[in-house]
């Protein structure tokens, strides 16, 4: 009885240690699905790693980045040398795919290590873990902060794949010298890409995380090369390489490099400083995305124009001087920006004067004149009296008395063609007081020209300043027949996954005449014709023997700015020098470098291009007769010279030059 009474009471026993064994693995199981339900609601976590941005030129080369000191580079695991990953895999975290985040067995393993050491010898950490880690802001080692990491990496494996992890993770760790990610430390010890790492370079740079003020070969050669090969071992004996692979690895001579590829505007350091104000009016990004966000901006700089305008500018101005220099191009038919200098020296001035300097213009504001003279019915023969004139205006109550350059005057009658390449000063200024002086000014707005004009008889001269980008703008307009364009530094922007965020949309509205824009084109390329001589000769005669090509152009001056702005079809460029201070030009040479960088920019720049280019071609609706530059009449065979002139259809002068018959 005693015995059925003991054994009922073991049975009692096993079914309440049975009931709750039942519960507690019940409760396990809610608190297992619990917690799924728990990571998916939680939904992934951000991977909100800051990358370095980057800045391509036109043909997709970088010369610039964005950080925090931290340089990454962000790229596909099949972006990444094999030998690389399994360098990783073998050192790191050999069990990898087999685990969902956590090794218990190797976590086992360190605990009793570490008790039996009596300190910290081993770590457990798995790539998972350590990826969590990474994109931790702070690491601090506190319970809660070891508890959020592994909620983290449970996170991590519960939302992305193994191959995602791995590639966040390669792309995270640091390798000590700025340079986080395995692309970016690729391109810093070796200047190659992380997809052409041999064996002996990936083992030797995955051996540097562990501590890279340690391990990097940089510090010691010794301690790298010794970890290089714990690393190759562990590659042997995963069976990632045979023996002979590894002694040829530890035998290898790797050249170290030691520099980081990018650096903040290595070259064109204004046009950058433009591109950065474009990402944040233009683009609508904020100052930490432009600089963290991992962006790849891709501009409009060309990077052999700007190195020629870099070249030009610093041939031509001697270091002695103190003259300053603003220089844009662009290409008229797109408005995209290829080369900006905006001083001599960025890091004495970053102060663009390429787009932010308002200067007088001078005489290069007299072809928007005269295409608003062109509109008002002028053609290129229309003739006004070039004499000393002093202008009353103000219903008689102000005096203006404009002067030629060196005071000469034809006192004679001259045509407008004459009048632009000569830039006669008074032929300028009658056209305006006729056209109105409201007309000039309103007339600069369709060239894209912002800054104000004060409607006095004094703008005709260019006594309004505007920026150079402005010219530039307004002088393309010449060349792509009229179209609007405006000065565009960004073609597209991507985010760290490729996808577009911008895309730059030229504008191909038509604002002028395409006739008339011809044909002011054509007058303005008789800045260079010394068949438009007459008092004086033409304002680019000095440049004349130097030219290569056509070219259409005008040349501007004031005491205290000298600018030369010019065109073909496929290329626009505009140069402004003087002093900051605003201090007269007194030195003949100083007022020469406007006009050389000119024209040595365009000459060698447009050597890199295709001719067909640069041609300028007649639109319908124009009609080319040889005109008598004296008089604007139709030449004969008896006159002296003669220049092939563009006029609106049914414009042409009517009659011939009788001037010069036989007898006369």
């Amino acid at each position: 009885m005693e015995a059925e009474i003991k054994l009922k009471k073991k049975w009692r026993n096993i079914r309440l240690l049975s009931y709750i064994a039942l519960l507690m693995i019940g409760l396990i199981f809610i608190l297992f699905i619990s917690f799924v339900i728990y990571l998916k609601i939680l939904g992934p976590p951000p991977l909100a790693i800051p990358q370095s941005t980057l800045y391509y030129t036109a043909d997709e080369t970088v010369f610039g980045e964005s950080h925090n000191g931290e340089r990454r580079y962000w790229v596909d695991i099949q972006e990444i040398s094999p030998a690389a990953i399994q360098a990783t895999l073998s050192i790191e975290d050999q069990t990898f795919y087999q685990h969902h985040g956590f090794d218990f067995k190797r976590i086992g393993g360190a605990i009793l290590a570490n008790i039996q050491a009596g300190q910290k010898t081993q770590g457990a950490s798995t790539i998972t873990q350590q990826y969590a880690r990474n994109l931790f802001l702070t690491m601090d080692k506190t319970w809660r902060r070891k508890i959020s990491e592994a909620i983290y990496a449970a996170r991590l494996e519960f939302h992305y794949d193994k191959e995602q992890i791995l590639e966040g993770y390669l792309n995270t760790i640091n390798f000590g010298h700025g340079a986080y990610g395995i692309e970016s430390a690729s391109q810093f010890y070796y200047g190659k890409s992380a997809k052409d790492l041999t064996l002996a370079e990936a083992s030797l740079l995955m051996g540097i995380p562990k501590g890279p003020s340690i391990y990097s070969p940089l510090k010691s050669e010794e301690k790298a090369k010794k970890r290089q090969k714990l690393i190759l071992d562990a590659m042997q004996e995963n069976g990632y390489i045979q023996a002979e692979e590894e002694k040829g690895a530890l035998a290898e001579e790797i050249t170290l490099v030691g520099k980081h590829p990018h650096h903040r505007a290595d070259m064109a350091p204004y046009f950058y400083d433009m591109v950065q104000k474009e990402l944040k009016t233009t683009v609508g990004l904020d100052e930490r995305v432009i600089a963290l966000g991992g962006l790849q901006v891709y501009t409009t700089l060309d990077a052999e124009q700007q190195k020629i305008a870099e070249e030009v500018v610093e041939k031509v101005i001697p270091d002695s001087s103190d003259i300053q220099v603003g220089f844009a191009a662009m290409d008229p038919q797109t408005g995209f920006v290829t080369a900006m200098v905006g001083g001599r020296n960025y890091d004495e001035s970053p102060f663009n004067r390429a787009s932010q300097a308002i200067r007088q213009p001078g005489s290069t504001i007299k072809p928007f004149l005269y295409y608003a003279a062109l509109e008002h019915g002028f053609t290129p023969a229309t003739q006004l009296r070039s004499e000393k004139t002093t202008f009353e205006f103000d219903h008689g109550n102000s005096e203006y008395t404009p002067h030629n350059f060196n005071n000469k005057y034809a006192d004679d009658e001259i045509t407008m063609a004459q009048a632009l390449a000569l830039s006669d000063n008074i032929y300028a200024v009658k056209t305006h007081l006729f056209l109105g002086e409201e007309v000039l000014a309103n007339t600069v707005k369709n060239f894209g020209i912002q800054s104000e004009m004060k409607p006095v008889p004094s703008l005709a001269l260019g006594t309004s300043g505007l920026r150079v980008t402005e010219l530039l703008n307004g002088y393309s307009m010449f060349a792509n027949g009229g179209k609007k364009v405006e000065p565009t530094f960004i073609k597209r922007v991507e985010d760290r996954n490729g996808k577009v965020l911008y895309k730059a949309k030229p504008n191909q509205e038509q604002v002028l005449n395409p006739q008339l824009a011809f044909i002011m084109s054509h007058m303005m390329m008789g800045t260079f014709d010394h068949r438009l001589n007459g008092y004086a000769s033409v304002t680019g005669a000095s440049l004349i023997g130097k030219m290569s090509r056509d070219y259409a152009g005008k040349s501007g001056s004031t005491n205290t700015d000298y600018w030369m702005a010019g065109f073909t079809p496929g290329l626009a460029s505009v140069v402004w020098t003087g002093y900051d201070q605003g201090d007269e030009i007194t030195l003949t040479a100083d007022k020469l470098y406007a006009k050389n960088i000119w024209l040595q920019f365009m000459e060698q720049s447009i050597d890199q291009q295709s001719e067909e280019q640069h041609v300028f071609k007649p639109p319908s609706g124009v009609e080319a007769v040889p005109m008598d530059p004296e008089n604007g009449l139709w030449a004969t065979d008896m006159c002296p010279t003669f220049r092939l002139t563009y006029f609106l259809k049914g414009t042409a002068p009517g009659d011939f030059c009788t001037e010069h018959l036989l007898g006369l």
